[in-house]
């Protein structure tokens, strides 16, 4: 078999890359920092084929951190969760490092990989990410009008979401401020609700770096009600743009001080009806 055709990667910003349509598989280095690569789907069932095992290996609860997971053991957890192939995420985000630990323990566990799963590891091969000490990042997301969840309004909290988490997996200044803002700005209990929340939506509670880093992309980076609100934590609107601004203050990376301050403010008071609710984001 000849090798597959390089992955062609041009460079965009938010703006554009929310106006992809996505037609087939574009990707893009994010020209705020080319380091984060983002992968968009012309469909969830595709971004699910190539990305929702990386996903079960690094975040799921409940799921195992030491080996990848059988082709039936995947299908048994999707289902259980009651989810598919292509609900099982809307958006995704890894950094290198994990993407070659998972391209590592599958080969020494001879698991089979799917098609699109050796595709990707061709990408993670062609950008240098198999070397020791690599920094990237891969998020995803998926056209417009995938599924009935994925609006132009969802698609643009998914992006925004998913490049925070680029941002955090890219720059350790950044990992290391929400680190500390995390045991210092918010209280004790501030911090057990969100990890209460987080926990509720399936991710692996026990992960202390997983929880402040989507403590820094939910309460910081999303604005859309239907994927969170303040109140989801217990917190008070009013808190919750307290602590923006305080987490701005000081934040060391330009392009997400820049993100930060252009995010709209939810209305104080704003609820979503549990069936208006759309699937949790990663």
């Amino acid at each position: 078999m000849p090798p597959p055709a390089p992955f062609a990667l041009g460079f965009a910003d938010e703006a554009a890359i929310l106006d992809d349509p996505a037609e087939h598989l574009t990707l893009f280095r994010f020209a705020h920092d080319p380091r984060v690569v983002v992968v968009d789907f012309p469909s969830l069932e595709e971004q699910g084929r190539m990305l929702d095992r990386v996903g079960a290996f690094t975040e799921k609860a409940g799921l195992p951190r030491d080996r990848v997971l059988t082709d039936s053991e995947l299908e048994a957890a999707i289902r259980e969760r009651g989810d598919t192939v292509a609900t099982f995420y809307y958006g995704h985000d890894y950094p290198a490092a994990a993407l070659a630990r998972f391209f590592a323990l599958a080969d020494r566990d001879h698991v089979v990989l799917s098609a699109p799963e050796e595709r990707l590891r061709a990408l993670v091969r062609q950008l240098g990410w198999l070397a020791p000490d690599a920094q990237g990042a891969v998020i995803s997301l998926s056209r417009e009008g995938a599924d009935a969840n994925v609006t132009r309004a969802a698609r643009a909290a998914i992006l925004h979401h998913e490049l925070s988490h680029g941002g955090f997996f890219v720059t350790p200044a950044y990992a290391d401020y929400t680190r500390r803002f995390w045991l210092t700005a918010l209280t004790e209990a501030e911090r057990d609700s969100v990890r209460k929340f987080l926990a509720s939506e399936d991710y692996d509670s026990s992960d202390e770096t997983l929880m402040f880093n989507e403590m820094q992309a939910y309460l910081m980076f999303t604005d859309d009600p239907h994927f969170f609100l303040p109140s989801f934590v217990g917190m008070t609107a009013a808190r919750r743009a307290a602590l923006r601004v305080a987490f701005r203050r000081d934040l060391p990376v330009d392009w997400l001080r820049d993100a930060l301050s252009d995010a709209p403010a939810v209305a104080a008071g704003a609820t979503v009806k549990a069936s208006e609710r759309r699937p949790n984001l990663r």
